[in-house]
């Protein structure tokens, strides 16, 4: 009897703090529908998915509340296994909206010196999550003395960005080579993954994905996966608005990686003034001027002063 009663206890604390938390939210939504002048009887506590965040987004936008605004982002990041490792290809465009801010921005990051992680989405999130993981497998490699495993930091990744619900914008294409051979996959903002032998992520990945199954084959060699990676990224980049500039290329094999920094640029600058740009004296207004005098004299800061 002992034993029984408490699980019992544990229970019923559950159902309370569930309780609670579900009554703390009813009062929030009636205090909102009553400063907007909703009736409050359209918010009774049913069973079932409740739908009092869709009616009060409704009647918020009916009051004039503008909804929350995003910003799309674009990119095409790829990645396929060959006969000796991974390979693994991106664009170098940033955008900010419709404006691009960034021309060589590197999406290729580093996690360990077997392993790296294509990165798509807010860039701030894929750095952040791209750097935290790698630091913690650093501390894992000092901890047991051994090369890391393509395993665990997929396992770090989606686990992490499985605890925000998809709210931290990172589409993730990761590759590498451990002892246990090539490996591939592909993790989504939510947490979700896939293991594959070819992959694309990004707003270019449908251009992207439509080469890699048109021309993708086991046992590719390293300079055909290298052309196919890149030909897949082109594609990406002349298909899609948000993916541009050049292609940056990673090849990870047993024991080496080489990193092919502006592998191919399909977008070169072929014009540039020769003259370069000159404006006439007087188009620019000077609001201020200020004259300040050299010294001649040098003063030493640390040690002694040379003679004169």
């Amino acid at each position: 009897m002992r034993s029984c009663s408490i699980p019992c206890r544990s229970r019923e604390q559950i159902a309370s703090v569930s309780e609670t938390s579900r009554t703390s939210n009813l009062v929030s939504l009636r205090r909102t529908n009553l400063a907007f002048g909703m009736d409050p009887s359209a918010i009774d506590a049913k069973g079932g998915f409740s739908f009092d965040l869709c009616r009060r987004n409704a009647m918020l936008m009916e009051k004039g509340v503008q909804p929350p605004s995003f910003r799309k982002t674009g990119t095409t990041i790829v990645g396929l296994i060959f006969k000796d490792g991974v390979i693994l290809g991106a664009d170098t465009r940033a955008t900010e909206g419709p404006i691009v801010c960034d021309k060589n921005c590197e999406k290729i990051h580093y996690m360990a010196p077997n392993i790296y992680c294509c990165g798509a989405g807010t860039a701030a999130d894929t750095e952040a999550v791209t750097e935290m993981v790698s630091s913690q497998l650093q501390l894992h490699r000092y901890a047991t003395g051994r090369e890391s495993l393509v395993v665990t930091a997929l396992t770090m990744l989606k686990s992490h960005l499985f605890s925000y619900q998809g709210h931290v914008s990172a589409a993730l294409v990761l590759g590498g080579v451990d002892v246990t051979g090539p490996h591939l996959h592909t993790i989504y903002p939510h947490g979700s993954t896939d293991t594959l032998p070819f992959a694309t992520m990004g707003s270019g990945s449908l251009a992207a994905m439509a080469v890699f199954e048109a021309k993708y084959r086991e046992g590719l060699t390293r300079e055909e996966g290298i052309n196919l990676v890149t030909e897949a990224v082109c594609s990406g980049i002349f298909n899609d608005l948000g993916s541009g500039s050049n292609v940056d290329v990673c090849v990870i094999t047993k024991g080496h990686k080489e990193y092919l920094r502006n592998h191919r640029m399909p977008n070169p600058r072929t014009y540039v003034s020769s003259k370069g740009f000159s404006f006439a004296k007087g188009q620019t207004e000077i609001l201020s001027s200020k004259v300040t005098l050299l010294k001649e004299r040098v003063v030493a800061i640390e040690g002694d002063e040379m003679e004169e």
